[in-house]
């Protein structure tokens, strides 16, 4: 398959894998909210104009033209004004956002019949609304973990092997890197013990390595002294004694820290290692935490992004709309040397890492995500908790919308943010290569 047409298949796979994850996240919200009795009228995936729909029961079912998004519309999400009375929405007000929630409470309330009413949402015990609202995101968090599981109890997780991929043919000191050799360059110990590509290392001074991890341990530990490295080349095992060299190198993930330690000059190969459950659970949890690491750090990566619009260069890390994700998803299945396990591999995992970032950032308890609804029933439930302990009448449903002028501030913060990002990916894109 030509290039273009790998490309082409990555951004797609990733797009419908995208859709997919929406549709489910709303599913989330619709399967519990009909479960408890609530009216659900709408189901949408996409926003912008109807492309398709169909009435099932209650609920019409459809499709719009732009599918980054969906909602569910459940009837009487906002309690009216004053009292259970729908007919009590208040109607006249002087303040800007105090009308524009009056607009909505109407909104709300102008297709509600009375045999509806029993049926409103803000009528669910706070839990109950809890759990609607949390289910688009826990859905999203199985999704993630369902592809975790799957690649890793199935082609594994990508780990570096004790296969030497490549020898360097000299000692280049780590602040020149990367380079050619020059002539004035010291051969690098691996090439001069006749080391090559394809060899596995089986041990180090004696001792049996089974990763590379070990193997890197060894050789920096190793100084300028001399090393017998066992390895196995064409089924057959071999010995070598070569003096590693001391080079300054890397620690950890700032380049300009170094220190003095062995170097002998091989670059392992990347495999897989199939995994168990407990590999998927601890990932996921190592994931989870920079998740929410690089949810905090937003506000600080968005003005990068907004600066890297103007010239400035984009790092890597920064977020990305689907516009960037999309493009990511297709470069990773164009690299030079990737097999179909590569392209399996690399797709799954990145529609795990989004539903993983997706579920976490809709629990941020800001009204309009599902965090907000969430924050706003647990606060109800703790309301009357307090009220049955000091034995006075319940105060009755969290009015959320109250905080309707907050959901309009963080909606149109996101919409901003969501024009840099993909004007960012645009301009100035991540690349993977």
């Amino acid at each position: 398959m030509s290039e273009p047409l790998l490309y082409a298949l990555g951004v797609v796979v990733f797009l419908v894998g995208l859709a997919v994850s929406i549709a489910l996240h709303e599913v989330g919200h619709m399967v519990p909210a009909k479960a408890f009795g609530a009216k659900v009228t709408q189901y949408f995936v996409g926003f912008g104009r109807t492309v398709w729909s169909r009435r099932r029961g209650e609920t019409e079912y459809g499709l719009k033209a732009i599918p980054l998004g969906g909602f569910v519309k459940i009837v009487g999400m906002l309690p009216p004004h004053r009292g259970d009375d729908p007919s009590q929405v208040r109607t006249s007000n002087t303040g800007l956002f105090t009308q524009l929630v009056s607009d909505a409470r109407t909104a709300e309330y102008e297709h509600v019949t009375p045999d509806d009413e029993p049926r409103l949402f803000y009528k669910l015990p706070w839990w109950k609304k809890a759990i609607v609202m949390a289910g688009g995101p826990v859905v999203n968090l199985a999704i993630a973990f369902a592809l975790f599981a799957a690649i890793f109890l199935s082609i594994g997780a990508q780990t570096l092997t004790t296969t030497i991929s490549s020898v360097s043919d000299c000692v280049i000191p780590a602040a020149e890197a990367p380079r050619t050799c020059t002539s004035t360059d010291p051969v690098a110990p691996a090439k001069e013990s006749g080391l090559e590509a394809g060899d596995e290392i089986v041990s180090f001074n004696g001792e049996p390595i089974d990763d590379w991890s070990q193997m890197q341990t060894a050789i920096r530990s190793n100084g300028d002294s001399a090393a017998t490295i066992g390895y196995v080349r064409d089924g057959e095992t071999y010995e070598t004694t070569v003096n590693t060299s001391v080079q300054p190198r890397p620690v950890g993930d700032d380049p300009a820290v170094t220190e003095e330690v062995g170097f002998l000059g091989v670059a392992p190969t990347a495999g897989y290692e199939r995994q168990d459950l407990g590999y998927v659970v601890t990932t996921m949890g190592d994931m989870t935490v920079g998740t929410v690491e690089a949810i905090a750090s937003l506000p600080q990566k968005m003005v990068e992004v907004t600066q890297s619009i103007f010239g400035a260069e984009r790092a890597d890390d920064t977020p990305m709309s689907p516009v960037g994700a999309s493009r990511v998803a297709g470069e990773m299945v164009t690299i030079e040397g990737t097999t179909w396990t590569d392209r399996v591999y690399r797709i799954a995992t990145l529609l795990a890492a989004v539903n993983l970032f997706v579920a976490l950032f809709n629990f941020i308890p800001l009204l309009p995500l599902d965090g907000g609804h969430i924050a706003g029933a647990l606060w109800e439930g703790l309301r009357n908790a307090i009220a049955r302990l000091r034995r006075r009448p319940l105060p009755g449903p969290v009015d959320v919308g109250r905080m309707l002028p907050v959901a309009y501030g963080v909606g149109a913060l996101l919409l901003v943010m969501g024009v840099i990002l993909i004007l960012a990916d645009i301009i100035n894109p991540v690349r993977l290569t």
